[in-house]
């Protein structure tokens, strides 16, 4: 185990934000690079229109023009946020995103140490193609993270019919957000001891109060002071995110990596409870948003008590 973060950014541009630290590259490539066995967990919320993330459709979102982002009717006199059309992905795009996530957990696979967890935000809609891809990389699938967040997508009436058919909603309203939990297989004949023994690695760390962390967690939608802070598409709040975080390192040691970065809300996540990430982010623009957000956010509710930001 390392505590010098400098091998990891090799010669890109990085720095160092308290005992993190964030780098402008293209994860597929920067896992290629990074030393094998050298990550003690993932926690990350990938993209999964594979293309709403490229630059032509950010600049589309940023002006108000759709392309994949769909820009959503007002609901209850509150202006939605775009969100990607996952359901307008045809039959090749679907094999893309599998293909994109297949490739991606090979990276994962060598950078991972024994034992390590992977963390992936997904959606109802797609999570079982991605958790697939992930199983077929060599990843052991060990169940889900139920984030109960009630939702603005799903529900809505069929398009350019909703007089029609008022009382039809295409999809049900979105009151969860499913996280695919996985794991690097320990090696062979080790038990979960063995493994946190040699790798810090295994298991998952207890809540604060010594309870189990537990498979279901209420979760707020993320606040507005949030999002002020960091104008990401997909930030996730920092309430669920250090519970996330605190468990993903077994005995609170090595190295946490988001390899899509986007704002920096799993590096604040990290700072706000003493963890060491790394943050991987090819977007120039979220990067710079990134080196402003991460102290922010990690000092929300900081100085509270930390057993109550961790009860649940």
């Amino acid at each position: 185990m390392t505590d010098n973060l400098s091998e990891f950014s090799l010669d890109y541009q990085a720095t160092k934000i308290g005992q993190s630290q964030i780098i402008h590259a293209d994860c597929f490539e920067w896992l290629s690079r990074i030393p094998s066995g050298s990550i003690h967990a993932i926690v990350t919320d990938p993209p999964y229109g594979v293309k709403e993330y490229d630059f032509d459709q950010l600049d589309k979102r940023e002006n108000g023009n759709g392309g994949i982002w769909r820009l959503p009717p007002a609901f209850d006199g509150n202006i939605r946020s775009p969100l990607p059309r996952f359901t307008a992905l045809n039959e090749k795009e679907r094999k893309q995103l599998y293909r994109f996530f297949l490739e991606w957990t090979r990276l994962v696979m060598k950078a991972l140490v024994p034992g390590a967890h992977v963390f992936l935000a997904s959606n109802s809609f797609l999570s079982q193609l991605v958790f697939s891809a992930l199983v077929e990389g060599g990843l052991e699938y060990r169940g889900a993270i139920i984030r109960l967040v009630r939702t603005l997508r799903g529900g809505d009436r069929p398009k350019n019919a909703e007089k029609e058919f008022e009382d039809v909603c295409s999809m049900p309203r979105g009151c969860y957000e499913p996280w695919g939990l996985f794991r690097k297989p320990l090696p062979k004949g080790f038990k979960v001891s063995d493994c946190l023994k040699k790798h810090c690695t295994g298991g998952l760390r207890r809540k604060m109060d010594g309870s189990p962390f537990e498979d279901v967690i209420e979760s707020e939608r993320t606040p507005k002071e949030e999002k002020e802070i960091a104008n990401h598409p997909s930030l996730k709040p920092q309430s669920f995110l250090r519970k996330i975080v605190y468990a993903a390192l077994p005995l609170g040691e090595g190295i946490i990596v988001d390899p899509f970065m986007g704002s920096g809300s799993t590096i604040a996540a990290a700072e706000s409870i003493g963890y060491t990430c790394i943050g991987v982010e090819r977007h120039i623009k979220y990067y710079k948003l990134a080196k402003d957000s991460i102290p922010r956010l990690a000092s929300i509710n900081k100085g509270d008590n930390q057993l109550s930001i961790f009860a649940y």
